[in-house]
C-alpha cells in the first residue's frame, strides 16, 4: 500500500502538525496523490517553497497554474525570509479547486518532537483530519535538545527538561494536547526506532503509522 493509503488521506483538507518531517511528508503524499488527482501543498504558518515545484504567490497565479499542473504549492511571500505563509485564496475555495489540499499547520524549529503553545497549531477550518508527525530520532535524547518548546513538553509529560524523551513522555504530551486524529512516527531507521514507535502506539487510542520517508518504508502499528 502507498503512504497515502496507509494514512487514509481523504479528499479535501488534511493538516500536518508536530515534529521533524512535516514538509517531506507533504511532498511524499503530494507526489503519490498527484499521479491521479490534483494536489495543492500549502501552509497556515510558514513554509519554504518547494524549489522544483511550480508555486503560486497570488490568487491569479494559482488560477493559471492549476490548469496545467496536478501538483503545485501556493502561498504569500513573507518579506525578507524566503518563506511563504498562507495563500491569498481562502481554504474553503482551495478545497473546491483541488482534490487534495495538504497543509503544514505547525513549526518545530527542526526538532523531532514538539509541544504546542496556546496559539499553535494553526489547523485550518474544514480540515478532515490532523496528522501529527513524531520524529523517532528524538527518543533517548534530553527533552531540552529533542523537543521544540521543551519547557512545555516537560510540563505536559511530567518529567524535567533534562530527562530523556521516551515513548511514555511523548504519549503523555499527545494525550494532553488532543490535537491529532492519527500519528505518523517518522525517522524509523532501526529496529530500536520501530520498537519505540510500537511502544508509543500501545499508549495511544488512535491509528499510528511508523516509517522512514527517505526509504519509503512504512509499518502500521495498530
Amino acid at each position: 500500500m502507498t503512504l497515502s493509503q496507509l494514512l487514509d488521506i481523504r479528499p479535501g483538507v488534511t493538516a500536518v502538525i508536530g515534529g521533524g518531517g512535516k514538509t517531506t511528508l507533504l511532498r511524499t503524499l503530494g507526489e503519490e496523490l498527484a499521479e491521479v488527482h490534483t494536489v495543492l501543498l500549502c501552509t497556515t504558518t510558514k513554509l519554504l517553497p518547494f524549489s522544483d515545484l511550480p508555486c503560486a504567490r497570488t490568487a491569479a497565479e494559482l488560477e493559471e497554474l492549476r490548469r496545467s499542473h496536478r501538483l503545485l504549492c501556493a502561498g504569500t511571500d513573507v518579506p525578507g525570509t524566503g518563506k511563504l505563509t498562507a495563500p491569498e485564496t481562502p481554504m474553503a475555495a482551495l478545497a473546491e479547486q483541488f482534490d487534495y489540499v495538504l497543509v503544514e499547520a505547525d513549526g518545530a524549529a527542526r526538532r523531532p518532537l514538539k509541544a504546542h503553545a496556546p496559539h499553535e497549531p494553526v489547523i485550518p477550518t474544514g480540515a478532515n483530519q490532523t496528522i501529527c508527525v513524531v520524529g523517532a530520532s528524538g527518543f533517548g535524547r534530553p527533552i531540552a535538545a529533542a523537543a521544540h518548546r521543551p519547557e512545555r513538553y516537560a510540563a505536559l509529560s511530567g518529567v524535567p527538561e533534562t530527562a530523556e524523551a521516551t515513548p511514555e513522555a511523548e504519549a503523555a504530551v499527545l494525550l494532553a494536547e488532543k490535537l491529532h486524529t492519527k500519528i505518523y512516527v517518522n525517522q524509523v531507521e532501526t529496529l530500536w526506532n520501530l520498537a519505540d514507535a510500537k511502544a508509543l502506539a500501545c499508549l495511544l487510542d488512535c491509528p499510528v503509522l511508523a516509517g522512514s520517508l527517505w526509504r519509503r518504508e512504512y509499518f502500521p502499528c495498530w
